[in-house]
């Protein structure tokens, strides 16, 4: 069942939980994503960040990805979504994370995505407003909802760099809301982008509150986003230095500040980084369970290329030399079929943890109550 953003974040508000909007980078993720979701009974958003639609369309050095390689990756997500969200009873929702310009907006509601978001907030004021204004209708033309943002989220992620925060105004945050005419927020609280958010981190919770109170004093219905909120596990990241891997400084935002900001009016929280580290765990760990592993051709130079970046998490890092089985889900022998295993298991190992903690287990049937009024 494919639909919007819309009914998902209006149903999570209503009920007290928030929608965790999980990030993918393979075909395969998509297939543990549906089946963690089913089995708990949960709505599914599942999100293709702009260089990730790069990635899935076949260019293996994502970061130099094209329109046209987002357009290929755009297309191939939108079919491969469609085709499992008919093939199962939980409600889904397909969503663009940070794109950038409106021809990245243009490709994934033309490849099929049911949601999207534009992200103007490094622009000046006036300039966030309109694109994203443009972007609002365009994109509502197809029933497809839309994210902005306001405020400056520090972090890195993809081609998303912040050194520092700039906390969203909740009083232009509310103009802003009006002038786009969005359908959700993404706001900077206090969260980060990134593996490394540094140590105590502290939300600024009334920066929700108010401007949940400025909404519900103008009667508008419109949802909150928590960007760059991934927990970072520490016993994840232990495990990964322990398999070869040296990541140091690493910090995530505590779960009980997530609750608490879930409470404040949080109704969508976006979860990127925490897959990638178990992802990549998962791929270390082989080659310390089975020696011998990573000597057979078919998977040789992911060793090569665990062995040459210790400091990086990101999956696709290392999946570049596999791209058939990233993009088609195809794999040439059983070494591949076992990577591809582990990206499954770290995928639902993540997952399945926060549908538990965000209060998501079981909501899959309200949401469904609400498309077929």
């Amino acid at each position: 069942m494919l639909a919007n953003g819309i009914p998902l974040l209006k149903t999570a508000d209503k009920n007290g939980y928030a929608q965790a909007a999980f990030n993918v980078n393979t075909l395969e993720q998509i297939n543990a994503a549906v089946e963690i979701h089913e089995a708990l009974r949960a709505p599914l958003f599942i999100q293709g960040a702009q260089l990730s639609n790069a990635f899935l369309g076949g260019r293996a050095d994502f970061k130099k990805g094209s329109i046209e390689d987002i357009k290929r990756g755009a297309n191939l997500l939108g079919k491969y979504v469609s085709k499992k969200s008919e093939q199962t009873d939980i409600p889904m929702v397909l969503h663009l994370d940070h794109g950038k310009s409106f021809d990245v907006i243009k490709a994934c509601v033309d490849g099929g995505y049911t949601s999207v978001m534009i992200d103007g907030s490094s622009l000046p004021y006036d300039e966030n407003v309109a694109l994203t204004r443009k972007v609002s209708d365009y994109a509502h033309q197809y029933d497809v909802s839309v994210e902005g943002e306001l405020g400056v989220i520090a972090g890195v992620e993809d081609h998303v760099f912040s050194q520092n925060s700039t906390y969203t105004n909740p009083l232009k945050a509310l103009d802003f809301i009006k002038k786009t005419k969005i359908d959700s927020l993404a706001v900077s609280y206090g969260t980060k982008h990134g593996a490394n958010k540094g140590k105590n981190v502290k939300l600024r919770l009334q920066v929700i509150v108010a401007i949940k109170e400025l909404l519900l004093g103008e009667g508008l219905d419109v949802n909150i986003v928590s960007h760059g909120s991934s927990t970072i596990p520490s016993y994840i990241v232990a495990e990964i230095n322990q398999y070869g891997g040296d990541i140091s400084g690493s910090g995530g935002i505590p779960i009980d500040q997530l609750k608490r900001a879930i409470k404040c009016g949080v109704n969508k929280i976006n979860i990127d980084s925490d897959i990638r580290l178990a992802c990549t765990r998962n791929m270390r760990e082989i080659s310390y369970l089975n020696l011998n592993f990573y000597q057979h051709d078919s998977v040789s130079a992911i060793f090569d290329l665990l062995s040459k970046y210790p400091h990086d998490i990101d999956p696709r890092t290392f999946l570049a030399p596999v791209m058939p089985m990233v993009t088609e889900n195809k794999t040439t022998d059983k070494y591949q079929d076992q990577l591809n295993k582990l990206i499954n298991l770290g995928t639902k190992e993540i997952m399945g943890s926060l549908i538990v903690q965000f209060g998501m287990v079981g909501k899959a049937p309200l949401v469904k109550e609400n498309l077929e009024k």
